[in-house]
């Protein structure tokens, strides 16, 4: 098994941890059957309350930190090499990358995950710094002036290859990070439907139990 297929198993399980749904459970909760229907810290926060949500928040980021840190450790029990710089590097992105699959795709839910917002937070905070305070000065200053979770985490996904384009990234992560942006953006397709009708949910909104959850392939 190579060094970057463990890097990979290791961030997908990590991801994979589906925060949100354990602490519905804990609640007594499905929290794939209120509110939104989202697994996310959004949906948790309207449903479960701050400290719940706040929990999940930070759990979800910290799964994408952790990936990213896994990933080389995996990888170094069949290669001495992978104590290389460059290649624990790599191997840290690769489980980055998958533990943000994992968020999103997750098995212990039949591969029904979150958006994978945080999780992504977390794994951007770790790898490439710069480029996660811009895009969270983005989000802060979209949600603050529409108070739209949605729109604001929209807004810094679009923004991640231009800010690694602004930043002198190079093309590499230019690329992968309009990928995680993109995957990011279409999994908030829902949200843009809603945003476009008019229909969607303020953050610190009323409850919304009985609301229709929505629907998630």
């Amino acid at each position: 098994m190579s060094g970057y297929l463990l890097a990979v198993l290791a961030g997908y399980l990590l991801g994979s941890l589906p925060t949100g749904y354990w602490m519905g459970l804990a609640k007594g909760v499905d929290i794939r059957k209120v509110g939104s229907g989202n697994i996310g810290a959004t949906n948790v926060f309207r449903i479960l309350g701050k400290p719940a949500g706040v929990f999940v928040l930070l759990g979800d980021a910290a799964k994408g930190v952790l990936a990213c840190f896994a990933g080389p450790w995996a990888a170094a029990w069949i290669s001495t090499a992978s104590a290389d710089p460059e290649l624990a590097s790599r191997h840290a992105l690769a489980g980055g990358l998958a533990a943000i699959l994992g968020h999103n795709y997750t098995f212990w839910l039949n591969f029904k995950g979150g958006k994978g917002v945080a999780t992504t937070a977390g794994v951007l905070g770790a790898l490439i710094t710069p480029v996660f305070l811009a895009a969270l000065g983005i989000f802060a200053v979209v949600f603050a002036l529409s108070r739209f979770v949605s729109l604001a985490s929209i807004c810094a996904a679009a923004a991640l290859p231009l800010l690694a384009w602004l930043m002198n990234r190079g093309w590499g992560w230019t690329a992968i990070l309009a990928a995680i942006g993109g995957l990011a953006i279409y999994k908030h397709r829902g949200n843009i439907q809603r945003l476009l009708n008019g229909t969607e949910n303020r953050f610190g909104s009323k409850k919304t139990e009985a609301a229709t959850p929505e629907v998630r392939p």
